[in-house]
């Protein structure tokens, strides 16, 4: 097995944990389940993560940097500031339609902490990665289209990930792919009015 650096093991092992989890749910992915995924031996494992805990929260960090990345990709001043809107929530939506149990383990992740005792920091955690994945977003936008809001950006940021996880949630229960660009014509509306060009 070759010598990989700290961070690149850790990397290879969020990722097997992600596969693992998603193929067999939070609560009976375990870390010798998890190091098989990766291939590499319990003790590595152990090297790299000094708990369940430190695992989840990279799992947690790591799947909202595969969608983050195609959102900010897309996510480009276009020609009308709904036009910008649309391609961020399009570019989200498609990753979801794309990796649906990916997305679905975020919402085991955020139940299993809350019913583990000593893991609840990390579903908070998680929904304040959300709000700041948002923020950080807006303040692209502000910018380069250099845009005003009408309301303060941490409300509009927790507003809009709240949204966004109803209606993510919404998809992967009820898996209506042709309502989808109607909503998401409406999402962008509604959000492109809370803003105000320059």
């Amino acid at each position: 097995m070759a010598r990989l650096p700290s961070a690149e093991r850790r990397r290879q092992l969020t990722e097997a944990a992600i596969r693992a989890m998603a193929r067999d749910g939070v609560p009976r992915t375990t870390t010798r389940t998890i190091a098989a995924e990766a291939g590499v031996s319990l003790s590595v494992f152990h090297y790299c993560f000094d708990s369940k805990q430190e695992l989840i929260e990279s799992v947690i960090t790591t799947i909202t940097g595969h969608y983050v990345t195609v959102v900010k990709e897309a996510l480009r001043p276009r020609a009308t500031l709904e036009e910008t809107v649309r391609a961020g929530f399009q570019a989200y939506w498609e990753h979801v339609r794309a990796h649906p149990d990916e997305h679905m383990l975020t919402y085991e992740l955020t139940q299993y902490a809350l019913r583990q005792p000593g893991f609840e920091h990390l579903a908070r955690r998680q929904y304040e990665l959300y709000a700041e994945t948002y923020i950080e977003l807006i303040g692209r936008l502000r910018q380069t289209m250099g845009l005003r809001l009408r309301v303060p950006a941490p409300v509009l940021a927790r507003y809009l990930a709240a949204m966004t996880d109803g209606l993510t949630l919404n998809y992967l229960v009820l898996g209506d792919h042709e309502a989808w660009s109607g909503i998401l014509d409406t999402v962008t509306a509604h959000i492109a009015g809370l803003v105000r060009e320059p």
